[in-house]
């Protein structure tokens, strides 16, 4: 007992000076040339801290409601919800393995034994009880266990990591979504007032037929006109409506379940203030990808210890102790007792499958390290094309307001010279569609500068520090 004893006291003093096997994460550096600010700048957005909640900006309470119902029922957030439940359950178990293991069993046989086997004095058939408790303990002298645990975390924070991108995604989505079902809306508005100023311009032309100031092939050429814009009319309804059942997804019910209220807005999406960016450092702290990617890095670095570990001695200490007897009785009570105390060695001879598969957690390594690299130059290419593009849809829409501007007014001059014979219906007709053009133009630039806002704050990484 006391060899025991003094054994283990070695065996602990040598656990406690003992190093981990494998090499120790170190974070990696990224881009020096990534930590200022961004290439693409423009009036329209600003390097204060990007908003968490980025939606609000919009000033539409519909619009925070259902970003706020999303992010609570979205199923593609269930799914990422419970693989951080279970990256936390796989955690508990590598952190379990360190503790010292305990088993319980116990066993009943009713048995007929042979005259020749039995004693004497003991009956032929008899019930034989047996009880037992052994407890090991894996003393973690080379890290195995404890690279093991290092690499659970590594796997919980990147699940997390996982989870908040998807909440970012699910944020930008239920905006796009609601952003394209209000722009169609408006659209879809456009067109229907574009058909109805088509509608007057025939009325007008045929009351000049009347008159004989126009003729059949005036009124034509105007409803063909009509027609060809008519045509746009179920196009847009149909991209409105494919856009509000995507909404009803996001916020995880059924079409038929959407609230009204989503439905009520007609005019898109504008903002009335500058979009905060911050700059590229920023970028990268906030991205939960990149955090994501990093903390894979970090695991796959702890497996490369745990394969290493395998190079060196097990060593293992364990103690037994039971009782059998041919009632319950016996066991617990005065019945045979017996115990052990021992510790085991287990080394393996032949060191090539250990030494493949730290070639292989060290490839993994590799591939985590390349794909946390990747995940950085994603990040800042997508953050840059989004601003860049934001910068160039403002600019053609300021230019297809003056030329809005323009349209209208020549189509005003044109009816007020058609009225007074100066034209004819030709030089009407044209103005007309120069003015359908338009409009439909520039609705088109709004709705598409409302989806470029939204994918600019996606590739900024906001909107999973709410939840």
């Amino acid at each position: 007992m006391q060899r025991m004893a003094s054994m283990m006291a070695a065996v602990s003093a040598l656990a406690l000076s003992a190093c981990a096997a494998g090499p120790d994460y170190t974070a990696p550096a990224r881009p020096q040339s990534a930590a200022g600010a961004f290439l693409s700048t423009s009036p329209a957005v600003t390097i204060a801290p990007v908003k968490g909640d980025w939606w609000r900006l919009y000033n539409d309470p519909v619009l925070d409601r259902l970003v706020t119902e999303a992010l609570a029922a979205n199923t593609d957030l269930r799914v990422a919800v419970a693989r951080i439940e279970r990256a936390r359950a796989n955690l508990r178990g590598a952190d379990a393995a360190r503790l010292p293991q305990a088993q319980a069993q116990a066993g009943a046989n009713y048995a007929r034994l042979p005259q020749i086997q039995r004693p004497a004095g003991i009956a032929s058939e008899m019930w034989q009880v047996d009880a037992g408790l052994s407890v090991s303990y894996e003393a973690d002298l080379f890290g195995r266990l404890s690279r093991g645990v290092e690499a659970a975390r590594g796997d919980v924070a990147a699940a997390e990591g996982d989870a908040d991108a998807v909440r970012v995604i699910v944020a930008a989505d239920t905006a796009r979504a609601y952003a394209d079902a209000v722009s169609s809306a408006e659209r879809l508005a456009v067109a229907e007032r574009i058909v109805a100023l088509l509608d007057q311009s025939i009325d007008l032309t045929q009351r000049r037929r009347a008159v004989g100031l126009a003729t059949r092939l005036d009124v034509a050429r105007i409803a063909a006109l009509r027609n060809q814009r008519q045509a746009d009319v179920p196009a847009l309804a149909a991209q409105r409506d494919a856009a509000l059942f995507r909404l009803a997804t996001l916020i995880g019910k059924t079409p038929a379940e959407l609230p009204e209220e989503a439905r009520a807005r007609r005019t898109t999406l504008r903002l009335d203030q500058p979009i905060p960016v911050g700059d590229g450092a920023a970028l990268l702290a906030r991205r939960p990808d990149v955090r994501a990617a990093e903390r894979r890095l970090a695991a796959s670095t702890a497996r490369i210890g745990v394969a290493t570990a395998d190079l060196y001695p097990r060593i293992s200490l364990g103690a037994s102790g039971g009782s059998t007897g041919t009632d319950i009785g016996d066991v617990f009570g005065a019945g045979p007792l017996r115990w052990m105390l021992g510790g085991l060695i287990n080394w393996a001879v032949n060191p090539a499958p250990a030494r493949a598969r730290i070639a292989g957690a060290r490839a993994d390594a590799k591939a985590a390290l390349a794909s946390f690299d990747g995940t950085v130059l994603t990040a800042l290419q997508e953050t840059e094309t989004a601003l860049s593009r934001y910068a160039h849809a403002l600019e053609r829409r300021t230019a297809l307001q003056a030329a809005h501007r323009e349209a209208e007014a020549g189509v005003r001059i044109a009816r007020a010279r058609q009225t007074e014979g100066d034209i004819n219906s030709l030089d009407l007709l044209d103005a007309e569609r120069t003015f359908a053009d338009a409009q439909a133009a520039l609705a088109t630039a709004d709705a598409a500068i409302a989806e470029v806002q939204v994918d600019l704050f996606r590739a900024l990484g906001g909107g999973w520090q709410r939840a």
